[in-house]
């Protein structure tokens, strides 16, 4: 007899409970438990490759049989076009469905023919038939007759990347609703350094929207083919056979299997639709790519396993108001985290940014109050940018306190530790954050030119054109160290600025670190000019240059910048506003 079980299940994370709760204790999200009524009959002698998805059909199932039928390596792949990769959608995707229902016609006229009750089948495996299947690899294997890596075409994004796309990864991009990642991804198959095959899976828009944008956009790729399926079980078969180079599945949300019971985007289809292609791109050796939505608090529509399960989540930011946009590596097992990419919205499409310093301080106010220009590190790279601060006397009972592009409480422990250094009178005042051109800011080293502008902003002194200002703010007012300060100050430098307001803490790494670059770019360029020398004269020259270095006349490692340190947030603000 079927017994009915009810439980709730929240739609962010997944996570189960048997009783309604307000918020979900795992991810912490409000009102996202709904309830689900399982109806639990008795087991079915269906094997276990009749149930798609459901039942490790991973594994087990009909995309595992698939997957063994012997699909040739990517050395034998067939270079297919639009024309031919078109011929075999159908036939391929009613194999797969013949097959799932042969297996499940013949299990049923098993189970009639022997007149016995239902069983349920054991799923162990022998440890036999594991080692059997399994290849034990050493770890210090080379493979290097095949590249591992591949260029996307686009020097900004194989920068997020970390060098490019990486042949068996699944890459997760998610972002705002129009923000341009369709396009985005549109423009990188049309650019992808690749002769094999590349596939788009529409399954948001027409094929014929899809081609608009591309003519829009310019891209004519003959090896570009257009899928428009959201099944997964008629996707997996077309891939199997095409194995193209990229595949690009728009959305990962509109993607589902009818194996299992739920809606398209539900977690349970997301997740075991994504265990799908994962299956696909490590066995096939290709390169997926899933597009993701987002939620209304800004974070990845779906199950969190989903971002743990995937090789890369990739972040595409920008404001609506502004052209720039910003794609950030949020998790990268083949790369640098936190890595920034800059694209600026066009009407050929997006185009990258190759000095996003000075994209982000074009048109920048001078001689304005309540502005400052600071050096932050995204990623591998330091990027300057403008914070502008406005304060004004409040109209209400508790001051308001915004901050745009940063983290609002620590704007509030900043005004605290403002008021308390300062006696500045900042308790009955409104203060407006904003970092200028969308951008997000994580990292500490901001807070002394948030200090600078909101002081700029009450004492209606602009501070000196050419002046940057970086550094960590404690809770007592002291200007504590950041990282690579050396490369901080370099950047400023190059764009022009001619006054640095650094912590004092950063002194020795700022000016050896330029003694370093200077000492290894003169050693390389008389190694290069210079006849062949002795390994005596070789350790002499060394020796000279190092020496010279750090002679008196050579201490000063920024002849055109004025490098100020500075101990606390008195002694900064002063010299700021001078």
């Amino acid at each position: 007899m079927a017994r009915k079980t009810k439980e709730y299940r929240c739609s962010s994370c997944g996570y189960r409970s048997p009783v309604k709760l307000g918020r979900c204790p795992h991810c912490r999200a409000w009102n996202t438990l709904e309830e689900y009524v399982e109806v639990e009959t008795a087991p079915s002698t269906v094997s276990k490759a009749s149930q798609g998805l459901a039942a490790a059909g991973i594994e087990h199932g009909w995309l595992g049989n698939l997957l063994r039928k012997g699909v040739g390596p990517a050395s034998e792949r067939d270079t297919a076009n639009d024309d031919n990769s078109t011929n075999f959608v159908d036939s391929a995707a009613d194999t797969a469905a013949d097959d799932i229902a042969h297996k499940t016609s013949d299990n049923i006229a098993r189970t009639a023919t022997a007149g016995a009750a239902p069983r349920k089948q054991s799923s162990a495996v022998s440890p036999e038939t594991v080692l059997r299947g399994a290849d034990i690899l050493p770890l210090t294997a080379e493979d290097e007759g095949r590249e591992q890596r591949f260029s996307s075409g686009n020097g900004e994004f194989d920068r997020v990347l970390g060098g490019g796309f990486v042949k068996g990864s699944l890459v997760l991009v998610g972002g705002d609703p129009g923000i341009g990642k369709s396009t985005l991804l549109l423009q990188i198959l049309g650019s992808a350094r690749t002769d094999l095959p590349l596939l788009y899976i529409c399954g948001e828009e027409s094929p014929a929207q899809v081609r608009l944008r591309a003519d829009r956009l310019g891209i004519n790729r003959a090896s570009i083919s257009l899928l428009p399926e959201t099944e997964f079980e008629r996707i997996a078969p077309i891939i199997a056979r095409l194995q193209p180079s990229v595949v690009v599945v728009d959305s990962i949300q509109t993607a589902y299997s009818a194996a299992i019971d739920s809606v398209p985007g539900s977690v349970s289809q997301v997740r075991d639709v994504a265990a799908g292609f994962l299956r696909l791109a490590k066995e096939l050796d290709i390169t997926v790519v899933l597009v993701g939505h987002v939620t209304k608090e800004g974070s990845l529509a779906g199950p969190r396993v989903l971002e743990h399960m995937v090789d890369t989540v990739l972040y595409f930011e920008g404001d609506g108001n502004t052209s720039l946009r910003v794609i950030r590596a949020r998790k990268n097992r083949f790369g640098a985290t936190d890595e920034i990419g800059m694209f600026e919205m066009t009407d050929r499409g997006l185009l990258p940014v190759v000095n996003p310093s000075a994209a982000l301080l074009e048109g920048r106010p001078l001689s304005v109050p309540g502005t400052v220009i600071t050096s932050c590190i995204e990623g591998t790279r330091p990027v300057l940018v403008e914070i502008q601060a406005l304060l004004s006397d409040s109209q209400f009972n508790v001051p308001q306190r915004m901050a745009q592009g940063l983290d609002r409480n620590r704007v509030v422990m900043l005004l605290a530790v403002m008021e308390k250094s300062l006696r500045a009178g900042l308790a009955q005042m409104d203060a407006f954050i904003n970092v200028v051109g969308g951008l997000t800011l994580r990292e500490p080293s901001t807070d002394l030119a948030v200090c600078a502008a909101i002081a700029s902003s009450l004492r209606g002194r602009p501070l000196r054109e050419n002046m940057i200002v970086f550094g960590e703010v404690g809770l007592t007012g002291e200007v504590r160290a950041v990282s690579r300060a050396a490369a901080r100050v370099a950047e400023a430098v190059r764009l022009g600025f001619t006054t640095c307001v650094v912590p004092s803490q950063c002194r020795k790494a700022i000016l050896d670190g330029k003694r370093s670059a200077r000492a290894t770019a003169a050693r390389t360029a008389v190694a290069k000019t210079a006849a062949p020398q002795t390994a005596v004269a070789k350790a002499t020259f060394a020796k000279t240059t190092a020496d010279k270095a750090g002679s008196p006349a050579n201490a000063d490692p920024y002849p055109d910048a004025d490098l100020i340190f500075v101990d606390n947030i008195n002694e900064a603000l002063d010299v700021c506003l001078t």
